[in-house]
């Protein structure tokens, strides 16, 4: 994250350098100069995204620190030339926020669910299908003269709030929903499978004992399990959300003429600004896409948390692997309980 962050910094450094203000504004046929700018523009997610897997292929920890510390470095010296010292202190919140969700394990979630979400793309394309009738709502909604108004004249702060609310709705379709499902693999995992027992073979718990009951899921461990599970459908409903906002983007900037803009919004206004650029799409056409996705990433998590097509493809696979987990962590914390007792004797480890 530091350093597809450095490097959305150091993008953002050229940018300035050329425009020489935070705004990128192109009026009749580009330059030269705003035609390189469009080009930094178009390049910098890819390059984010790209720089972001390699760092996380290191598994050497210096190397990693290294990264790091060349990250923080860019980051602080494009913050002081763009914006001066004001800035530094915004830079070191965002720093500092990375660090802490590494630390807690944020990072690992995210990353063996983004794997998972990768592993089942064939799942992705059916519940794609499956939501055929939000594309069908959201059509209706895109071509609604009204919503394009709400769109034109609603906040930024306000528009946040409405999508955290669809958001919060869906997350509690999915969590309840999963909960449910792993609610007695939760209380015991007692009954040990031969199935379980094979995918265990060839690791350090597979000549360990089964002992389910010695230490029964605190509370935070089952909250913990629900967490990855809903992590891992999240990040694949999320997937199905962004391609329709996407699809819905590329159609206003197709069909979004000034005359049909002020129709719809009454304003000619064309541009929006974003992380401090001003760029040439319509600030209503942003906030129609981010509303949209918003309500198809809802619609999806209540189709998700009641189809049992897609829980047999998806969610079970993940369930049986996390039962696997768990008996290992049943083998491994009987294992090294002190005191324990071999052949009746009491030992210490």
């Amino acid at each position: 994250m530091l350093a597809a962050y450095a490097t959305q910094q150091a993008c953002v450094l050229p940018i300035y350098l050329i425009t020489g203000d935070h705004d990128v504004e192109i009026t009749g046929e580009p330059t030269t100069s705003e035609l390189i700018v469009l080009v930094i523009v178009g390049l910098t997610l890819p390059l984010m995204a790209i720089v972001g897997w390699v760092v996380s292929r290191s598994r050497r920890g210096r190397a990693r620190a290294g990264v790091a510390t060349i990250a923080v470095v860019i980051v602080v010296c494009v913050a002081a030339t763009v914006a001066g010292p004001s800035q530094l202190a915004q830079e070191a919140v965002v720093v500092a926020v990375v660090l802490i969700l590494t630390g807690c394990g944020a990072g690992s979630v995210v990353g063996w669910a983004v794997r998972m979400m990768l592993s089942h793309l064939a799942t992705v394309g059916a519940l794609a299908i499956r939501a055929l009738p939000v594309v069908l709502l959201t059509a209706l909604v895109f071509f609604n003269g009204y919503v394009w108004l709400m769109a034109a004249t609603i906040t930024g702060d306000r528009l946040g709030l409405a999508m955290g609310f669809l958001v919060s709705i869906a997350a509690a379709f999915v969590v309840s929903a999963t909960r449910e499902r792993v609610r007695p693999m939760l209380r015991s995992t007692a009954t040990v499978l031969p199935n379980d027992t094979e995918k265990l073979a060839d690791t350090p718990f597979a000549m360990m004992r089964d002992t389910p009951d010695y230490a029964p899921l605190k509370r935070a461990e089952r909250v913990n399990v629900v967490f990855v599970l809903a992590a891992s459908q999240f990040a694949q409903i999320l997937v199905v959300a962004v391609v329709t906002a996407t699809i819905y983007l590329i159609l206003g900037l197709i069909v979004l003429s000034p005359e049909l803009l002020n129709e719809w919004t009454h304003t000619y206004e064309s541009t929006a600004t974003v992380s401090g650029l001003t760029l040439p799409v319509p600030d209503s056409l942003i906030h129609m896409t981010l509303f949209l996705g918003a309500l198809t990433f809802m619609y999806i998590s209540a189709r998700a948390a009641g189809d049992a097509e897609y829980r047999s493809t998806f969610l079970d696979p993940l369930i049986d692997d996390l039962r696997t987990t768990l008996i290992a962590r049943n083998r491994y914390r009987g294992a090294v309980a002190v005191p324990a007792c071999v052949d009746g004797t009491e030992v210490s480890d």
